[in-house]
């Protein structure tokens, strides 16, 4: 397979899974993302194992703070060797070119990390908008405008919905990347999240990479559907 663009989400508690369900793929290199699960509850020496075995990592911690205090964070998280890190984009255009900064100074090679913001989770609505967060435009509104903030403060793409990748891109260029949660194969429950497509439809929704969680790890045959997944996105 050539460089895979789907990123499995290690969603779980000890180093020992970890291990465990990524020896099912063999000499196979993949994208995981480690999230705030397996990060806090394992530390740096997770990320130096995965690295060891030869995947990359997107590191999903999702900083949100006073730039100042998000830039002294980057610095810490370039030097972990990390392919991807992210920050919420309602946190400000100021916040975001502070992560940037942070990244250039802390990075230990010519490549920092490259940098993302999370616009609306995918476990949000229209309804949570208006009642909960008093956001009154509408969905994919918010979202573009987040976009155009990220790349305004310099990062290198965002997180969002499949559904909201191709008016990203429409307006902001393919370059800038969509990473897109919230992808299920047909007969896979939606759990926690109301924005999901299947992998063939992120696809034709321009989708950058995407992220695929339980419908992989918690799979019989996790390789399997991970190939499954791949020949949906990637078309092989």
């Amino acid at each position: 397979m050539n460089e895979s663009r789907i990123c499995i989400a290690l969603d779980f508690q000890t180093k020992e899974e970890v291990e465990e369900f990524l020896k099912k793929f063999g000499d196979e290199k993949l994208y995981v993302k480690v999230g705030m699960e397996l990060f806090y509850g394992t530390g740096i020496e997770m990320i130096k194992t995965i690295k060891e075995m030869g995947h990359k990592i997107f590191l999903d911690l999702k900083l949100h703070d006073i730039p100042n205090t998000v830039k002294s964070a980057m610095k810490q998280l370039a030097k972990l060797d990390v392919d991807i890190v992210n920050v919420h984009a309602s946190g400000s255009i100021a916040m975001m070119k502070a992560a940037i900064e942070g990244l250039e100074e802390g990075k230990s090679t010519d490549k920092r990390p490259l940098c993302i913001a999370v616009t609306c989770l995918t476990s949000l609505d229209q309804e949570v908008l208006d009642n909960e967060l008093l956001i009154h435009e509408e969905l994919p509104e918010v979202v573009l405008k987040w976009a155009e903030n990220a790349k305004e403060a310099g990062l290198d793409g965002v997180v969002c919905s499949p559904l909201e990748s191709k008016i990203i891109h429409d307006h902001l260029g393919l370059d800038f990347l969509t990473v897109t949660p919230g992808i299920r194969l047909v007969d896979d429950s939606v759990n926690d999240q109301k924005r999901v497509t299947t992998p063939a439809m992120a696809k034709e929704l321009t989708s950058s990479y995407i992220v695929v969680g339980r419908t992989i790890t918690r799979a019989e045959d996790p390789l399997a559907a991970y190939r499954e997944v791949y020949k949906q996105f990637q078309g092989e």
